[in-house]
């Protein structure tokens, strides 16, 4: 079948959130696809403008004047050709022309066309027939930071990982479990707890972040004994989200406590000890690297990953690698526009021992690409919630990729196990 791109059809949509956001279809002579963009509420000062001038309204004139002309007629199936092109279009370094999630809608959208067109599936047309790893899911339990209200923990994120489950359906069910005894918890912990969530799915609670620690891993362990498999947790700091420059100190509001860098670093790793943490994501603010080198060379067994840090973007990426920053590294293909620019990266971080953590954004669509994603590059992780509706539309894309490929599933090797 031929994948010569005949048309680009861009609207507008909702996420989530109900925020707006781009959604774009690529039509081939031989195939179809589809794909919509997603939007953070943390982002990293790196990332690239998510729409030009004018918003969503903007971007879609914007694919259908001047994009969309120019694409007719490429082949779908050269991938960095089209990315290239979107770049050339755009003429900036951050995309702020025609929007980084205007580039991101139609380059996963593309890739979809030329898999259709083939007659394959995402993940066997990017990775091919070694494509067969599936990643373990790091499920957000607990919001507090910028994804909750009032009173909850500082720490912005509390996350399963069921990392000795043997297949993704085991793991998967793990943090159904671990979700749901959280919630029975924090029922029984204050009758003021309504059961409201955050925008990923995670519980919002009246707690402190000690509070948060103790429930998690308490719902680890029973569910780890239930199913006869450990299930650890991490957590997602966010701290450039509570760091003040001026005073050079991470507030922790809720807590009342104000720590300096050398402190921030004895609080993570007292953490990682305490309650035995798997993951570590954003433990300083997003120009710290040498924290994050410090952290990495004395913590043990624990994935330091960088998500601000680094913005899924090869050069900053490269500034870590040269002083040992962090062991793992978010990719967020919107994050930097295109999968061409995202596959660069994954590339990198494998290449010098990093493990890619394939993620959502918290105002998300029922999109299902990322799940994709992780197994043709083998990601051993993907990081997209538990529960929540735009989340499951990407576990259970997992599960049916797992259930498609039969006994030639496995899953993925981590620094932890």
């Amino acid at each position: 079948m031929s994948s010569i791109i005949e048309d680009l059809i861009a609207r507008k949509i909702f996420n989530n959130r109900g925020e707006e956001t781009i959604e774009v279809d690529v039509i081939t002579s031989g195939g179809f696809g589809r794909a919509s963009a997603p939007a953070g509420k943390s982002r990293g000062k790196a990332e690239v403008i998510y729409y030009p001038q004018g918003g969503v309204d903007a971007a879609v004139k914007k694919v259908d004047d001047l994009i969309a002309p120019e694409l007719a007629g490429l082949n779908a199936d050269f991938q960095e050709e089209i990315d290239g092109t979107l770049h050339e279009l755009d003429g900036s370094t951050d995309f702020k022309n025609i929007g980084g999630n205007t580039a991101f809608a139609i380059s996963l959208a593309n890739a979809e066309a030329a898999a259709n067109s083939h007659g394959l599936l995402l993940f066997q047309f990017l990775g091919g027939n070694a494509a067969t790893t599936l990643p373990y899911p790091l499920g957000n339990c607990i919001s507090g930071g910028a994804h909750a209200r009032g009173k909850a923990p500082s720490i912005q994120e509390y996350l399963a990982l069921p990392h000795r489950a043997e297949t993704f359906l085991e793991a998967q069910t793990a943090n159904t479990k671990i979700h749901r005894k959280i919630g029975d918890a924090l029922r029984k912990k204050s009758t003021n707890f309504n059961g409201g969530k955050s925008d990923e799915g995670a519980w919002i609670a009246n707690i402190d972040t000690d509070e948060g620690f103790e429930v998690m891993t308490r719902a680890c362990e029973e569910v780890g004994n239930e199913m006869d498999f450990e299930c650890g947790f991490g957590i997602d700091v966010a701290s450039s989200s509570f760091w003040k420059q001026k005073e050079e100190k991470y507030v922790y509001e809720n807590e009342g406590v104000k720590r300096d860098t050398a402190e921030q670093l004895e609080y993570m790793l007292s953490l990682i000890e305490k309650y035995h943490l798997a993951y570590v994501e954003d433990p300083f603010q997003e120009e710290d690297y040498e924290s994050f080198a410090e952290l990495t060379r004395k913590s043990k067994n624990c994935l330091i990953c960088g998500d601000d840090l680094f913005t899924t973007n090869s050069e900053r990426l490269n500034n870590g690698i040269k002083i040992n920053a962090g062991n793992a590294i978010i990719i967020k293909v919107n994050q930097i526009g295109t999968l061409s620019d995202a596959a660069q990266t994954i590339e990198t971080a494998q290449r010098n021992g990093y493990d890619p953590v394939v993620s959502h954004r918290s105002g998300d669509t029922c999109d299902w690409h990322i799940a994709h994603l992780a197994v043709a590059y083998k990601c051993p992780l993907i990081k997209t919630g538990v529960v929540e509706g735009t989340r499951i539309a990407k576990l259970n894309e997992l599960i049916r990729i797992e259930h498609f490929l039969g006994n030639r599933a496995k899953m993925a090797d981590l620094k932890i196990r």
